[in-house]
């Protein structure tokens, strides 16, 4: 008799792990039934200008998401701290500058990021509140530039295309105010930082301005600016990141969003012209 108890206790321990076994095993279905029917999200870092990178970037944030990517937007830092954050590894990957720009910032910095793709050009734009025409601009007229090498330099550039003043032919790119061989109207060209460049105006004769700023200062690049670069402006603004990022499935698709037909129509749409496409 006390056999029998005892096998029938045993029994029962059995059959006990056994339906244990058999509910977790079942929870553990259920998961992952539920973690497969979830898209798995990766939250990337970016630093962004506010217009246009941020606004395509918050536009097309429900298409990413759907894609698995979340995107966590960093403004209001200027291009050496985006730069040196990306490379830091403090953010995935940055889009606010164009690759001549980079270069440079590599150069100086030591840094080693790559572009990963190109997505718009921004125009660059002459404006004024005190002339409505470039040949107006008095003699010794003061023109604020953006003071970094690369747009100082894609400033004297868009002068001499316009037959303000002329450069260096010998000379391509890098462009100083010691390669202007004839500046007739004797204009001095003032470096400025370029996040300051629109309050500028209201000391300077004419200043040139990258179009995200003139566009954060409420200028219409294409019914303000006195002059202004052209479609094929080789200063195409990129996606940055470290070399090892450049294929990061993430980053590739918010690559594939900022290229696509929905932001084409957006930066078509909303800049009408300030923002041109490059893809």
């Amino acid at each position: 008799m006390k056999k029998n108890w005892i096998a029938m206790i045993l029994t029962l321990i059995v059959l006990t792990i056994i339906s244990a076994c058999t509910n977790s095993a079942t929870d553990s279905t259920k998961k992952d039934a539920n973690n497969g029917s979830k898209e798995k999200i990766t939250t990337l870092k970016v630093g962004a200008s506010s217009v246009p990178h941020a606004e395509v970037l918050e536009y097309l944030a429900d298409d990413l998401k759907k894609d698995g990517v979340k995107l966590d937007i960093k403004t209001g830092l200027d291009g050496i701290q985006m730069n040196q954050m990306t490379a830091d590894g403090e953010l995935d990957f940055n889009y606010f500058q164009h690759t001549p720009y980079l270069e440079e910032i590599n150069k100086q910095a030591g840094l080693n990021l790559v572009s990963v793709a190109g997505i718009h050009i921004e125009p660059f734009g002459v404006y004024s509140k005190k002339i409505k025409n470039i040949k107006d601009l008095p003699q010794g007229a003061k023109v604020a530039v953006p003071k970094d090498v690369v747009n100082f330099s894609r400033s004297l550039l868009l002068f001499a295309q316009n037959g303000i003043i002329e450069l260096d032919s010998k000379k391509e790119g890098d462009y100083t105010t010691e390669d202007i061989t004839k500046n007739d109207k004797k204009i001095k060209f003032i470096g400025v930082d370029g996040a300051l460049l629109n309050r500028s105006l209201e000391d300077v004769d004419a200043a040139a301005i990258n179009t995200n700023y003139a566009l954060e200062g409420g200028l219409d690049p294409v019914k303000d600016a006195l002059i202004i670069e052209d479609a094929k402006s080789p200063y195409v603004n990129i996606i940055a990141a470290l070399p090892e990022r450049k294929d990061d499935p993430a980053i590739q698709t918010v690559v594939k969003w900022l290229t696509s037909e929905k932001a084409r129509k957006f930066f078509e749409t909303k800049y009408s012209g300030a923002v041109v496409p490059a893809f």
